[in-house]
């Protein structure tokens, strides 16, 4: 009987491969800050923030578990909401039950931009990732949500 277990990656592949992931990882920031940017005035993460916030229920996210889903500190998500507070796509909001928690919550704006972003996002996924399958991009899209998985929630 032969084992079927895929074999771990030694080390210098697992390393490669990691190098690889940062390079198309910056790759992809910059493309979609690129064309985010220029046509929406948003940048990726401001795209990600409000493409969270917009899915979540409610249209609204506590800050720590939008930085958890952006992999993000709670300092870093509150540098990045200032801005987009200040320009109305982003509103803050009390719990009525514990002052202690802050929401954040996608305003009508926030959507509206969203909703047109949305359609240049998924085209330049479409570009940059369309001489892959799904087939071929369904087992690595499950490798890549096991690696985030794993990052530190803090980080």
């Amino acid at each position: 009987m032969t084992d079927h277990t895929p074999a771990l990656p030694d080390g210098a592949s697992a390393l490669d491969f990691c190098l690889r992931l940062a390079r198309a990882q910056a790759v992809l920031v910059r493309r979609f800050d690129s064309m985010l940017g220029n046509l929406h005035g948003l940048s990726f993460g401001d795209y990600q923030l409000l493409f969270h916030l917009q899915r979540a229920p409610g249209g609204r996210l506590r800050r720590i578990d939008l930085a958890e889903r952006l992999a993000l500190t709670a300092s870093g998500i509150t540098r990045s909401l200032i801005p987009l507070e200040k320009i109305g796509l982003v509103a803050r909001q009390a719990d009525a039950r514990d002052a202690r928690v802050g929401y954040a919550v996608i305003t009508a704006a926030g959507q509206s931009l969203l909703s047109d972003a949305d359609a240049t996002a998924q085209a330049l996924g479409q570009e940059l990732l369309g001489s892959a399958s799904a087939q071929q991009l369904a087992p690595l899209s499950m490798l890549l949500g096991a690696i985030a998985g794993k990052l530190p929630a803090s980080g």
